[in-house]
């Protein structure tokens, strides 16, 4: 009779012993990639139990290189007013107005690197400036001099081509912060005056602007979604020179806003 050995009690199921090893081994290296990539992750109660689950929406979005989409926004224009240096022979005393626009634009959004993208945005705007006048002087028995208060009013359609760079901050699942800076080319395509017997104040269709804002990306299903406020200073000087009370007592006029986006891409 032979004598036992413990090295031979496998040997009929060696070649089964070595299949399970492989599949068991194939198992957990899938897994473990699994579970790092996972676009899911559950929270947990103090019992263990599952309360709620977050999923990582439009998880590779940053990956395409290219974005399209549309802006809807709604902005607070006025004038930045220099008025004239000769003080002794001014009429009237001008303070600009508050007044409201809103316009479409598109979104082209071209992948740079990482955390870089470049945003062009054309579109269109509806915009009103308005400048308001008192007369420094005002004698109601004198014809010649102007009204004591006057509204003088410019508005627009308005073609409008910014050029931004976005630098936006790491995801935390599915929102992530943002900022905006650039230039913004604009041409008035049809400039509306109030009433063009009485409103003299004329400017310049085209004007040009330094552009800076921050937003919010957040990610959903099928879209993201990204409120945006953005400041606007106008560079030039778009006041038409003219004979006029009331042009003649300014010397410069910028634009400026400051506009809310709602981005969808």
């Amino acid at each position: 009779m032979a004598t036992p050995h413990v090295r031979h009690q496998l040997y009929l199921y060696r070649h089964q012993i070595a299949c399970w090893a492989l599949a068991a081994s194939s198992l957990l290296v899938g897994a473990s990639p699994a579970q790092a990539q996972s676009p899911t992750r559950a929270k947990r109660g103090k019992g263990g139990q599952v309360k709620s689950i977050t999923v990582n929406n439009l998880p590779a979005y940053d990956q395409k290189w290219f974005h399209g989409g549309f802006q809807l926004n709604a902005s607070a224009t006025r004038y930045r007013i220099e008025q004239s240096s000769r003080i002794s022979s001014r009429e009237v005393s001008s303070n600009a107005l508050v007044a409201p626009s809103f316009g479409i634009n598109f979104i082209g959004d071209a992948r740079l690197a990482d955390f870089f993208t470049l945003r062009f945005t054309p579109g269109v705007s509806f915009a009103t400036r308005r400048i308001e006048y008192k007369a420094l002087n005002y004698s109601p028995k004198n014809e010649d001099d102007p009204e004591e208060i006057k509204n003088q009013e410019i508005g627009g359609t308005i073609l409008e081509f910014p050029l931004l760079l976005k630098f936006h901050s790491e995801r935390r699942r599915n929102t992530r912060m943002y900022v905006v800076a650039g230039a913004k080319g604009s041409y008035n395509v049809t400039n509306r005056r109030q009433d063009p017997e009485t409103s003299y104040l004329r400017t310049d269709n085209l004007d040009y602007s330094l552009e800076y804002g921050v937003g919010l990306d957040m990610f959903y299903p099928f879209f993201k979604f990204a409120p945006e406020l953005r400041f606007s200073h106008g560079l030039p000087n778009v006041l038409q020179p003219g004979e006029d009370v009331y042009s003649r007592n300014l010397q410069r006029l910028r634009s400026n806003a400051v506009t809310l986006y709602l981005n969808f891409e």
